[in-house]
């Protein structure tokens, strides 16, 4: 084991420089640069740009050097000093843009990653133990509108209602007075009032693909020999169950910790624009649309990373969890 994990982390390093510099090449190849965007912005609003501007603004943002000098300057730095570079549009350090979102959204995933859990374990354990029963017809309903309905369609019926029936909004994570406040207790509070609306929304589709794939993976358990050896023998079903079966059912939940680190980090960009969440998932669309190059780099970046060592976690957690897993 320890041989493999030596191995697969010696191979992350060549596999995210050259994600880095796929990413960087992909985030570049759309016509015009930040500069262009912003010079267009500006003459739409009737302002007047120079050439000598032109070039001065060029020279600011280091878009006069070649693409590789940008790439190898861009890299160097992340790996000499951690520094992600500048941001164009808002004209603050990448490091310091990201982790003022980070928390909130680190928040916001893992709340709405328990909640999923939380639900789709024991839901998908019963409908399969109770294989075509009312209770397990009930749930597949429920299962398959959940997968049927987009999160940001939930969040706009949230709206709605809450507007309409509860006078109101549900946008954000924090009431007018502790938006610019710093953090306290009341402010803590008022994020626990505000946190379980993005929860539901963010955790309803994740739910509902869970309980199929938990209950498909136990019932192909239940019918293995090694149950029915079980139960022979006399084993109280409810023990057969969970000592087992049950074990080898929620692999997925594990493997699928890969997709789930980045997706911290991302979040549900149009669900978070919807309800004007102060994530990271706008901040990257805003940067992707403005051609804003090094925090659009750093964000594929910082993903990229999380999902090489969310691989690498979910291999260690199957070995540990399934017996019949090894790594030579």
């Amino acid at each position: 084991m320890t041989t493999f994990i030596v191995k697969r982390i010696l191979l992350m390093v060549p596999t995210l420089l050259v994600i880095s510099f796929i990413s960087f090449v992909l985030i570049q190849l759309p016509p015009g640069d930040y500069l262009t965007s912003y010079i267009i912005t500006l003459q739409s609003s009737g302002q007047d740009v120079d050439q000598g501007q032109i070039d001065a603004l060029r020279e600011r943002y280091q878009l006069d050097k070649p693409f590789f000098v940008q790439y190898t300057t861009w890299i160097s730095r992340i790996l000499r000093d951690g520094d992600f570079g500048f941001s164009f549009e808002w004209e603050q350090p990448v490091a310091q843009l990201i982790s003022e979102r980070l928390v909130l959204t680190i928040i916001i995933s893992l709340a709405s990653i328990l909640f999923a859990w939380g639900l789709a374990l024991p839901i998908g354990i019963y409908s399969a133990v109770k294989q075509y029963s009312p209770g397990d017809y009930f749930f597949t309903f429920l299962g398959f509108i959940g997968l049927a309905t987009p999160n940001f369609i939930l969040a706009l019926i949230f709206m709605y209602f809450s507007a309409k029936y509860l006078g109101t909004s549900v946008g954000g994570l924090f009431s007018t007075e502790y938006v610019d406040a710093a953090w306290s207790f009341g402010k803590f509070v008022d994020l626990l009032k505000h946190l379980w609306i993005p929860m539901v929304i963010l955790g309803t589709a994740g739910t509902a693909g869970l309980i199929r794939i938990v209950r498909a993976n136990l019932l192909d358990e239940l019918q293995k020999p090694y149950v029915e050896t079980a139960r022979a023998k006399g084993l109280k079903e409810s023990s057969l169950v969970f000592k087992y079966p049950v074990r080898i059912a929620v692999n997925p939940l594990f493997s699928n910790i890969g997709t789930l680190l980045p997706a911290i980090i991302s979040g549900e960009i149009i669900v978070s624009v919807v309800l004007s969440l102060p994530t990271t998932g706008p901040l990257l669309l805003r940067a992707l649309l403005s051609q804003d190059m090094y925090l659009a780099g750093s964000f594929v970046m910082i993903l990229a990373v999380l999902t090489v060592v969310g691989v690498l976690l979910s291999d260690l957690l199957l070995a540990w969890l399934d017996p019949r897993i090894r790594y030579s």
